[in-house]
């Protein structure tokens, strides 16, 4: 996942999720198509320090009025979402929709390709391993690392941590 960094989850330095989320900004600032839609996307689901960090002051938020109606996040939060979508080139009308639809349904986050449970993030659980890739639950997880190939993914990223 492009989204977590090494200080997201204490790869060789101190876990600090603010320091991943300035990170995460000082990228987005540079134009990293990837880092604007990260830091979007963590500031309108109310992440750690995403709101804070990555907040615009002079975020313009000349969208479409009526894109920008029903979304249940602070106006100078919504205004830097859209800055952030435009600064990475990023289509606003479809991500703000898929961020209402996450924020309010959820979304597919289990790492396991086949799996079509649908809920937040935060009810996922992590690779005891790795603590990148998530899971709906047990089966999922067992499946993704006999067959969905994890194993190997998940062996080498902990061979690059012991290094």
């Amino acid at each position: 996942m492009a989204s977590i960094t090494w200080q997201a989850l204490g790869r060789g330095v101190a876990r600090s999720k603010r320091r991943a989320q300035q990170w995460l900004r000082k990228s987005a600032d540079g134009g990293y198509a990837d880092a604007c839609l990260s830091l979007a996307r963590d500031m309108y689901a109310d992440g750690p320090y995403a709101r804070e960090i990555g907040l615009v002051e002079d975020a313009a938020g000349a969208a479409n009025p009526g894109l920008l109606e029903g979304h249940d996040v602070p106006p100078d939060v919504l205004r830097s979402v859209v800055h952030w979508l435009r600064k990475g080139g990023h289509p606003l009308a479809d991500k703000l929709c898929r961020y209402r639809m996450e924020a309010t349904v959820g979304g597919r986050h289990c790492f396991n390709e086949g799996c079509e449970v649908v809920g937040h993030a935060k009810d996922f659980k992590f690779c005891p391993q790795c603590k990148s890739a998530r899971y709906c639950g047990d089966a999922c997880q067992k499946h993704d690392w006999t067959i969905g190939g994890h194993k190997e993914k998940c062996g080498t990223f902990m061979q690059c941590q012991k290094k």
